[in-house]
C-alpha cells in the first residue's frame, strides 16, 4: 500500500521563497573595509532574482556551472541561490587552492562564468586565458581596485552595473535531483574530486541543521559563518539561516581575530562557526568582551584540542561544540551534543566526551568497519576500524572521476578515511586519519591524540605529530611544536609533560620547533608539508 502525501519537489526554491515572503524585515550584514553593509532579506531577495536575469542575459546553459571565487558576503549569498534557483549549478571555487588544482577544477567543471571579488583576482587572473569554457568573468566590488581586464579573452562584466540593467526573474520549477551546487575537496593527495549536490540532498541537509540536537539554527539567531563559504558547503549555515530567517553576519575579507571578536561582541552573535585554527586566535581576543549572547560555538575540520573547548568554556560559559563532515556529507554528519542521560558526568568527564566528534546526526548512518573485510566492530570504544557513513545527503560517487570505486565500498558506504572507535553510548572517537596513523613496530600511534596532550601544555600555541623513519621501529612518532607567544621551551620539557599522560611506546623520538604549524586551503594541519619538509629524518 503506497502513502497517500502530495509528491512535492524538495528545492531551494522553496527555502528561498520561504525567506522571501515571511522575514523581508530580517538583515544580512556584511563586513567590508569602509564598514558593516546591512541588507534586508527583501532587498537580497530582489538582488538575487536578478541575479538569475544576469544568467540568462549572459547566455549561461540551462545546467550551466556558475564559479564564484569569493569571500562570505551578502553577494556571495546571492550567488549560492541564483544560480540553483534557476536550474544551474554554483561551483565554489576555493581561494587557497594551488594554481593547477584551481585551472584543473574549472576545466574539469566545465564553468562558463566565474564571478570573484576584486581583492582576490590576483590570485585566478593570471590563469584565466589557460581556461576552455569561461566566456564570462564578472567582478565584484569589495573596496580594493579591479584588475586590468585589457589583455582578458573572456568577456569582463561589473557585478552591479549588471543588476541595474535587468529585472528581476520568476523561479522555473526545478526537479528535487537536478544538480544545483558543486564542490571540490582540498585535494590533499591527487586532483581535487568534485562532489555534486542536488536540491533534494540540500534540502533535507539543511533540516538537519535545523534539528536542536545538531546546531538548531533557529529565526532567532544571529549566525556567523566564519567557515568560508567554499568550504564544504559552508556547513549548511548559508542555506540553513536563510531557510530559518535567521539574522547573517558575513565577516568578509578581514578573518583576524580582532574583528572576529569585535563582530561577536557588537552583532551580538548567538552561532559562531570555524575551525579550531580560527577559534585558537580569538579566545584570548574575548577577554573583557560581552559575548553573553553566545549560545553555540560549532567547530570542525580538524581535531579539537581539549584545552581549546575548554579555554572557551572557562571564557564564555560555552564549550566548543565539535561537529564532524566532509565535503562529500554536505558536510554535517556528527555533533558532540552531550546526552541528558550523561549530566551526571563530572566537569572533567564532560570535556574528555567533548573531544570525540559525537551522535551521528539524524538522517546518516554509520559504521566502524575493519579495514581488510569492512566487518563492522563492536562499540567497545576500543575496537577501531574506519569510519564509514552514508545518507541521504552523503555522496555516491565523484563528478566524472574514475577514482570513485577507491572512496565507497560495494555495499555502498562512504569510507571517510578516518580512523574511530565507538563507544557504548555511541560516541564517535576520531583516532587518527588513515594516512596520518604512525605504524611503529607493527603497532599503530595516533597522531591526533598525541597533539591532543602536547597542545594541553599551557606554553604550546600548535603541535602537529608525522611519522618519520625509523631503521629498528619502521616509523615513530616525531612532534612539531609552536611556542606560545612569549614561552619557552625545550624538547625535555614536551617530554615531560607527556611522561604518565601516554603510554610510553608513543613518546615522541623526536620534538621539533617551527615557527607555525602548515595549513591546508581549508584551515587543517597540513601534515602531507611536514613530511615533505622532515622526510629525510631518520630515528632510532
Amino acid at each position: 500500500m503506497d502513502g497517500l502525501m502530495m509528491d512535492i519537489p524538495l528545492s531551494l526554491i522553496h527555502l528561498f521563497d520561504r525567506a522571501e515572503r515571511i522575514f523581508p524585515e530580517k538583515t544580512i550584514v556584511t563586513a567590508t573595509p569602509s564598514g558593516r553593509e546591512r541588507l534586508s532579506y527583501k532587498d537580497w531577495a530582489t538582488r538575487t532574482r536578478k541575479l538569475g536575469s544576469v544568467l540568462d542575459q549572459l547566455g549561461i546553459s540551462a545546467d550551466g556551472r556558475v564559479a564564484t571565487f569569493g569571500w562570505n558576503t551578502s553577494r556571495h549569498l546571492e550567488l549560492y541561490f541564483a544560480p540553483p534557483c534557476s536550474g544551474r549549478v554554483v561551483h565554489t571555487l576555493n581561494i587557497r587552492l594551488f594554481p593547477d588544482q584551481l585551472s584543473y577544477i574549472v576545466d574539469h567543471a566545465e564553468d562558463e562564468v566565474i564571478f570573484l571579488d576584486h581583492s582576490v583576482a590576483s590570485l585566478i587572473w593570471p590563469l584565466m586565458d589557460g581556461f576552455s569554457t569561461v566566456r564570462h568573468v564578472v567582478l565584484m566590488d569589495d573596496g580594493v581596485p579591479a584588475p586590468d581586464a585589457s589583455a582578458i579573452r573572456a568577456e569582463v562584466h561589473d557585478y552591479e552595473d549588471l543588476l541595474a540593467g535587468v529585472e528581476p526573474i520568476e523561479w522555473k520549477r526545478v526537479q528535487e535531483n537536478q544538480a544545483g551546487s558543486m564542490m571540490y575537496t582540498s585535494g590533499t593527495t591527487g586532483n581535487p574530486k568534485g562532489v555534486v549536490y542536488s536540491h533534494r540532498s540540500m534540502v533535507l541537509h539543511t533540516f538537519g541543521a535545523m534539528m536542536a540536537d545538531t546546531i538548531g539554527v533557529s529565526e532567532r539567531d544571529v549566525v556567523l559563518p566564519v567557515v568560508p563559504m567554499f568550504h564544504a558547503n559552508a556547513w549548511g549555515f548559508a542555506h540553513a539561516a536563510v531557510a530559518t530567517g535567521a539574522t547573517i553576519v558575513m565577516p568578509g575579507a578581514d578573518l583576524s581575530a580582532p574583528s572576529l571578536a569585535d563582530i561577536i561582541e557588537t552583532e551580538k552573535v548567538t552561532v559562531a562557526a570555524g575551525v579550531p585554527t580560527i577559534w585558537m586566535g580569538v579566545l584570548p581576543e574575548l577577554e573583557g568582551k560581552d559575548v553573553s549572547a553566545l549560545r553555540a560555538i560549532p567547530c570542525g575540520g580538524s581535531a579539537v584540542p581539549k584545552v581549546l573547548s575548554e579555554g572557551f568554556r572557562e571564557a564564555t560559559g560555552l564549550p566548543i561544540l565539535q561537529a564532524w563532515g566532509m565535503t562529500e556529507t554536505s558536510p554535517l554528519a556528527a555533533v558532540c551534543s552531550i546526552k541528558s542521560t550523561l549530566d551526571h558526568l563530572s566537569i572533567e568527564e564532560k570535556a574528555d566526551l567533548r573531544t570525540s566528534i559525537g551522535l551521528i546526526s539524524p538522517g546518516v548512518d554509520f559504521r566502524i568497519a575493519d579495514d581488510e573485510t569492512d566487518e563492522e566492530q563492536p562499540w567497545d570504544g576500543e575496537s577501531r576500524g574506519e569510519l564509514q557513513v552514508r545518507g541521504p545527503w552523503v555522496a555516491r560517487e565523484y563528478y566524472n572521476d574514475a577514482r570513485a570505486n577507491e572512496s565507497f565500498t560495494a555495499d555502498g558506504w562512504l569510507k571517510t578515511g578516518d580512523v574511530a572507535t565507538c563507544d557504548s553510548e555511541g560516541y564517535i572517537r576520531l583516532v587518527d586519519r588513515t594516512k596520518d596513523l604512525i605504524k611503529s613496530g607493527g603497532e599503530w600511534i595516533s597522531s591526533v591524540e598525541l597533539e591532543n596532550e602536547i597542545m594541553a601544555h599551557p606554553d604550546v600555541a600548535e603541535a602537529a605529530v608525522i611519522g618519520v623513519t625509523s631503521t629498528k621501529w619502521g616509523e615513530r612518532a616525531m612532534a612539531c611544536v609552536v611556542t606560545a607567544e612569549g614561552a619557552s621551551l625545550t624538547s625535555k620539557d614536551i617530554l615531560e609533560w607527556l611522561d604518565g599522560r601516554i603510554v610510553k611506546w608513543w613518546m615522541p623520538d623526536r620534538v621539533e620547533f617551527i615557527e607555525e604549524v602548515p595549513k591546508t586551503s581549508v584551515g587543517k594541519f597540513s601534515k602531507k608539508t611536514l613530511r615533505s619538509q622532515f622526510a629525510d629524518v631518520v630515528v632510532d
